[in-house]
């Protein structure tokens, strides 16, 4: 079998999804025995200090049947996380303004960073 039969037998649909420094492939590739399966591959970009860079991946295999168990469990995380801090994104990368709290050492956080409504008839 040539090279070229052999790609053709591997792969059979792919999809790009491109984010920031992340790019996610999904594709459809082929068994021995002719059968599907699912790759997903998270490729992540790092630049080093002399400007060269290079790519880091990391590839998840799911075959048929798992489908149904990973589609479920996919769809209760997806859920669970927008559910507790909904769609926006809260990220110093994503949000030039961002301030993390930053727990003391006990644990709360610093009273210098609270806000505190002032009645200047106290003072």
């Amino acid at each position: 079998m040539s090279d070229k039969d052999l790609m053709d037998q591997e792969e059979i649909f792919s999809k790009v999804l491109r984010a920031g420094r992340r790019t996610y492939f999904f594709d459809v590739r082929s068994t021995k025995a002719g059968d599907y399966y699912l790759t997903i591959t998270e490729s992540k970009k790092f630049t080093h200090d002399d400007g060269s860079f290079h790519y880091k991946k990391h590839k998840i295999y799911l075959y048929k049947e798992d489908f149904q168990s990973f589609r479920e469990i996919m769809e209760e995380m997806m859920d669970y996380i927008i559910a507790e801090k909904g769609q926006e994104v809260i990220s110093e990368r994503h949000q030039k303004d961002f301030k993390k709290e930053e727990p003391s050492q006990n644990g709360e956080v610093s009273s210098k960073d609270k806000f505190t409504d002032l009645n200047f008839d106290d003072i």
